[in-house]
């Protein structure tokens, strides 16, 4: 069993349907029934975990079985908790500039930050010593991705402007006490401010922390759904958190008898081998199309035991980046592990905002974020074991054709 400070804490995300939040009860469950004292939290704002295990969950953990707790987090509570005194003068600031009561507390809540304030809890939780693993039943991918970018801002804030922005109220607040009425933010503001991009930071260390914290993307077999997990792949290498799994859920079980099922089944299989030569290799996990809906504790146990079988639900499948995205001058580097590729046997195709690397006889499909889909591919080299390529930003219209030199 780990230490009660090392957490595992596995992230469950994917696009909206794909039964992510099945997944993740079910390896809750099974990690629970192994001797785990464990907890699944959803953070989607769109509560569906209490559902999945056909009992009522509130914002606070609730145990819904040997070892085993769950919690739909309350954006309003959280919200207070960790927003609650910026959001006062954000909203006495929007009413003295005439906005209504109740339009500017919906205003001054910050885009995200319900749901960022229902990550905290992951924190919180491992930080309390009452858990051994920490699930979350995350938002759909688009959500999750820009919410795990928000420590970044954070401290970003929190190193460049907070400091300049309070000094300045500071000399300017007894002034403009005698000219207006204008709501100037008090220190306590500034120590909400800071306070929460302190939590933010620690919420990153946390996620990005190997052989800790990963993220496991759950995936049907289908073109737009493997599309959108290969985006999700690179932003979350881009933000430095390790994906040590894809669970591919609701395949067409081998048994299926009919022309409808052999149909379907053949289609799956083509993107299944599309899907293991584009994330090998990083394990897949695999779940079957089950015959009825997956609600309750007997068949989420069943959905656990197809999908980890004998594996512990809780190990670190992967712990190091298959690639690196480095800032280099104002520039960015893709670094793709390669130590005993020959130059000769290196081959790199763009096409749009995919990169297709042939290393040997690998090959390798990589949908690129689209801060980097916008750039241009300008060189690549094998180096120090790494093949390395290199982006910088289109030169503008009018630029001299050296401009990107």
């Amino acid at each position: 069993m780990p230490p009660a400070d090392d957490a595992r804490v596995i992230l469950y995300t994917g696009k909206g349907g794909v039964g992510k939040t099945s997944v993740a009860a079910a390896t809750a469950l099974r990690c629970a029934e192994r001797g785990l004292r464990t907890i699944v939290l959803s953070t989607d704002a769109a509560h569906s975990l209490g559902d999945s295990l056909d009992q009522p969950l509130g914002p606070e953990p609730i145990k819904v079985a040997e070892r085993l707790w769950a919690q739909e987090c309350d954006i309003y509570y959280n919200l207070e908790t960790y927003w609650g005194t910026v959001q006062s003068w954000v909203e006495a600031l929007l009413t003295w500039r005439g906005v209504s009561d109740l339009l500017a507390e919906e205003i001054a809540v910050l885009p995200g930050m319900e749901e960022l304030a229902n990550l905290l809890w992951i924190t919180r939780h491992v930080e309390s010593g009452d858990f051994d693993v920490v699930i979350v039943d995350c938002a759909p991918t688009g959500e999750t991705l820009r919410l795990l970018a928000f420590p970044e801002v954070g401290r970003w804030w929190m190193d460049k402007l907070l400091p300049i922005n309070r000094q300045l109220a500071r000399m300017v607040r007894p002034m403009a006490r005698r000219v207006t009425d204008l709501p100037l933010p008090e220190d306590s503001v500034f120590v909400a401010m800071g306070e929460l991009v302190e939590e933010l930071e620690k919420l990153r260390v946390l996620l990005t922390r190997p052989g800790q914290s990963t993220v496991r993307i759950v995936v049907n077999p289908e073109k737009m759904v493997i599309r959108e997990a290969q985006r999700s792949y690179t932003y979350l290498t881009l933000y430095d958190h390790i994906t040590d799994a894809l669970v591919v859920n609701r395949l067409v079980p081998t048994d299926a008898t009919g022309d409808f099922a052999a149909s379907w089944r053949r289609m799956q299989q083509r993107y299944m081998r599309e899907i293991h030569s584009m994330f090998d290799p990083v394990p897949v996990l695999q779940i079957p199309h089950f015959p009825e809906e997956v609600v309750g504790l007997d068949r989420l146990r069943a959905m656990g035991d197809r999908m980890h079988g004998d594996q512990d639900p809780a190990a670190v499948l992967v712990r190091e980046r298959p690639y690196h995205i480095a800032q280099i001058d104002g520039e960015f580097e893709f670094q793709i592990p390669a130590p005993f590729i020959d130059r000769r046997d290196a081959a790199l195709i763009r096409r749009g905002d995919e990169l297709v690397v042939r290393m040997g006889a690998a090959r390798r499909n990589i949908v690129l974020p689209r801060a980097l889909a916008r750039m241009e591919h300008q060189r690549a080299r094998l180096e120090e074991g790494q093949l390395r390529i290199r982006f910088a930003p289109r030169p503008s219209a009018g630029a001299p054709p050296d401009a990107a030199d």
